[in-house]
């Protein structure tokens, strides 16, 4: 197989993303539906934490286990590293997104600072409402995930396994079409309607990074860096489950969001046994 048709599968696989997608854009929904989709959507990001979790760690596992002490500081350090970034930046991201609606541009009172303040420049992040931010950094920390899988599919290949980089672009293809879901789970839960063309930035941010991983792993074989990746999505996930937890605890249906939360994972699990069959 050609390296044109390996990178045409893994934009195939990032695109799947996109299926899931539409859901965001249901409108009419109940409170028990809305929760049915933000407890789904938690159900596979837990999946996707373990995924990425394991993805960083058995590098590094493989390297204590062999006993080369360098190596496994050094990846070590790279993980936590990661991690942290991933985590923290985006703790201090939504403090200051959080902190932006309530600057005023003048300290004056009275009806000529409301005018001044109408035309304060605004930028795209202010316009979105918090489950729209929600959405965003959910695309964000799957984009590093999916670029970590887009890896592999372009070392496979690299290394002519072509049969495994090809179970790796169905796998990775059905398990990008649940992300979408994921992605669309706090905009579902706080019942607004997102434009088509706000879904095709998050879809174009949570599936591109799967073809530009391929193109990078067939060109460039680095362990480093997959660890790297794998260590930021883990870190920016278990931000957005915190997150999505919040949101769920205030539908006050617990029996509902725990069950559904199971089938998000159930369905998380299910769709990476195709990539578990190939071996990896």
């Amino acid at each position: 197989m050609s390296t044109s048709h390996i990178l045409l599968l893994g934009l195939i696989a990032g695109a799947t993303i996109f299926l899931g997608l539409p859901v965001g854009r249901m409108h009419g929904l109940g409170p028990s539906t809305r929760a049915a989709l933000s407890a789904l959507a938690t159900g596979i990001l837990l999946f996707l934490l373990w995924d990425v979790l394991t993805g960083a760690v058995d590098p590094i596992e493989s390297a204590l286990d062999a006993r080369h002490w360098g190596r496994f500081s050094w990846l070590a350090a790279l993980g936590l590293g990661g991690f942290t970034l991933g985590l923290m930046s985006l703790v201090y991201y939504s403090e200051w997104m959080k902190a932006r609606p309530d600057r005023r541009a003048s300290s004056l009172v009275g009806p000529g600072a409301a005018a001044i303040d109408e035309f304060t420049r605004r930028t795209w992040l202010d316009t979105l409402t918090p489950g729209k931010q929600l959405a965003l950094l959910i695309a964000i920390g799957i984009g590093a995930h999916n670029f970590g899988e887009g890896l592999a599919i372009g070392q496979a290949a690299a290394a002519s396994q072509i049969s495994l980089a090809v179970t790796l672009i169905i796998g990775f293809g059905l398990h990008n079409a649940t992300e979408g879901f994921g992605i669309c789970g706090p905009i579902s839960g706080e019942g607004t309607q997102p434009s088509w063309g706000f879904l095709t930035v998050l879809g174009v941010i949570g599936g591109l990074p799967t073809f530009l991983g391929t193109a990078l792993g067939q060109a460039w074989s680095s362990e480093a860096v997959s660890v790297v990746f794998f260590a930021v999505a883990a870190g920016s996930i278990l931000y957005v489950v915190q997150e999505l937890l919040a949101v769920n605890r205030r539908f006050a249906n617990p029996k509902l969001v725990t069950w559904l939360v199971l089938a998000g994972l159930a369905l998380g699990f299910a769709t990476d046994f195709v990539v578990s069959a190939a071996g990896v």
